[in-house]
C-alpha cells in the first residue's frame, strides 16, 4: 500500500481503478469508516428497544446506510437490508405484508423511504398486529434523505409507533485529535467522503459532484418540477447570504421569480435538510424585535463548494467567513441539543443581538460566536443578555482555553462548549 493516503481514491472512477486498488479502496473505505464512532448510534439503539419502528434521517452521503448497518450487527435474529432505489430490492415488496411477515423475526432496513411513502399505510397494520401478539420493539429501522414533512406526504402516519432521529454530519465531538482537525472539518464539512479525502481539492470535487447529484438527480426522483440551474442560483445566494436575515423577495429578485416560488425553492432544500431556517426568540420585553428568520446552509464544506471556495487560506480571505465560522458552530452546537431544548437567534432593531439563543428547562443560554483566538465582547451581546434575561452567557471561539471575561460571561472553545450543553 505504498503512497496510500487518507481518502485517496474518493474522486476516481471506480472503473478506473485495477481490481488491486479496487480492493485497497473498499478496505480504506471500510476503515475511515470505523474510525469514526457515531454518537446517534447508542440513541438509535435504545429508541430500537422502546419503539416497533426507528426513523434516521439526513441528506445523502452523511453515513445512515452505514449507521444503520452498523446496529443491524448487533441484532441476533439478523437483518434484511432494502435499498428502494434498486428495482430488484422494489421487486421484492410487490407483496409488503408478506414480505413483512416473512421476515417478522428480522430487524428490516428501509432504505430512502421517500421512494415508496405508501409502505407506511402497510407498515402500521403490521406493527400494530405485531403489537397484539407482544412484540412491541425493534421491528423497523427506516433511513430518509428528507425531511418528516416531505416523507409524510400522502403517506400513513404511524405516531406512537416510531421514533425519528435526525443524522448531521460529522460533528467535532465525533472527529479524532479534534482540536488538530477543526479547521479541516470546518472548510470541507461534515460528509463522510467529503471530509475523509485525501487532500482540499479532492474534497472539493467531491462535494462539486455532490451538489450536482442532488440538482439533477435526487430532487427530480422526488417529483418537485424545479430546473436545476434555478435551483442552484438560489442555493447558491442563499450560500452568500449565510446567517444572514431571509429576505424572501429580494432573492425572488434576484432570480426573477414571485415570492410563493422563492419560498417554495427555500422551503425544499429545508425538507431535503440542506438547509436551516433559525427563528427568532419572540418573548415580550417591551423591544422591536427582529422576527424574520436567518438562514443557514447546514454543512459548511457544502456553503464553500457552492462560492467556489477550494482552500483554508481562499476561506479566510473571503467575505463570508465570518458567516461560515458562526453556521458551523451553531450546527455543531444544534447537533448536541436534548430534545427539551430550543434555540434561537436574538435581534432588536436598537442593536441588541445574540447569536444563539438556547432555552432548557430553567436555563437561558446566551452565546456570541466569534472567530478571533482574541474575542471581544460587544455591546450589543451585553444587552441582549439584559433583556432575554440569560442565566448563562458565553463567547464560543476557536481556541481551547477557558476562561471569564468578566460580567459573568464564559470564553469557552467549540469543543468544551458542545459536551457543556450537552450534559
Amino acid at each position: 500500500m505504498e503512497g496510500w493516503k487518507s481518502g485517496e481514491y474518493f474522486t476516481i472512477p471506480l472503473f478506473h481503478l485495477s481490481t488491486a486498488k479496487y480492493l485497497v479502496y473498499l478496505k480504506y473505505r471500510f476503515t475511515f469508516a470505523r474510525m469514526i464512532i457515531r454518537k446517534i448510534k447508542t440513541e438509535i439503539l435504545q429508541l430500537l428497544d422502546e419503539f416497533p419502528a426507528v426513523g434516521i434521517l439526513g441528506p445523502r452521503q452523511v453515513g445512515k446506510t452505514t449507521l444503520a448497518k452498523e446496529i443491524a450487527k448487533g441484532f441476533a435474529q439478523g437483518s434484511v437490508y432494502l435499498d428502494l432505489e434498486l428495482p430488484s430490492n422494489i421487486a421484492k415488496l410487490s407483496d409488503p405484508e408478506s414480505f413483512f411477515q416473512f421476515n417478522a423475526d428480522k430487524l428490516i432496513i428501509l432504505d430512502e423511504i421517500q421512494r415508496m411513502p405508501e409502505l407506511f399505510q402497510v407498515l402500521r397494520g403490521i406493527i400494530d398486529q405485531r403489537r397484539d401478539e407482544g412484540k412491541r420493539s425493534g421491528q423497523f429501522l427506516i433511513l430518509g434523505s428528507a425531511s418528516l414533512e416531505l416523507i409524510k406526504q400522502s403517506s400513513e402516519s404511524l405516531a406512537g409507533r416510531i421514533a425519528y432521529k435526525q443524522l448531521p454530519g460529522l460533528t467535532l465531538t465525533e472527529i479524532p485529535d479534534h482540536q488538530h482537525h477543526l479547521q479541516q472539518l470546518w472548510l470541507r464539512g461534515g460528509f463522510p467522503d467529503g471530509y475523509g479525502a485525501k487532500n482540499d481539492h479532492a474534497s472539493f470535487e467531491w462535494r462539486q459532484q455532490f451538489i450536482s447529484t442532488y440538482l439533477e438527480r435526487d430532487i427530480p426522483q422526488l417529483g418537485p418540477r424545479i430546473p436545476a440551474m434555478q435551483l442552484k442560483r438560489m442555493w447558491t445566494m442563499l450560500a452568500h447570504n449565510n446567517a444572514g436575515i431571509l429576505n424572501t423577495a429580494q432573492l425572488a429578485a434576484g432570480l426573477g421569480i414571485t415570492n410563493p416560488t422563492a419560498r417554495k425553492y427555500i422551503d425544499l432544500l429545508e425538507d431535503l435538510l440542506l438547509v436551516r431556517t433559525l427563528y427568532p426568540w419572540a418573548g415580550n420585553v417591551g423591544k422591536r424585535l427582529i422576527k424574520a428568520p436567518k438562514v443557514y446552509i447546514r454543512d459548511s464544506g457544502i456553503t464553500h463548494a457552492l462560492l467556489g471556495i477550494e482552500t483554508l487560506n481562499d476561506l479566510l480571505g473571503h467575505p463570508v467567513c465570518g458567516a461560515s465560522w458562526e453556521g458551523f458552530v451553531i450546527e455543531n452546537i444544534l447537533s448536541e441539543l436534548s430534545t427539551n431544548a430550543q434555540a434561537y437567534f436574538y435581534r432588536t432593531s436598537a442593536g441588541a443581538e445574540i447569536d444563539l439563543f438556547i432555552e432548557k428547562g430553567n436555563h437561558r443560554f446566551a452565546v456570541e460566536i466569534k472567530r478571533s483566538l482574541s474575542p471581544s465582547i460587544s455591546k450589543g451581546f451585553h444587552n441582549g443578555c439584559n433583556d432575554v434575561k440569560a442565566t448563562q452567557k458565553f463567547v464560543v471561539y476557536p481556541g481551547e482555553e477557558s476562561y471569564s471575561a468578566g460580567d459573568g460571561v464564559k470564553v469557552i472553545g467549540l469543543y468544551d462548549f458542545m459536551k457543556y450543553v450537552r450534559d
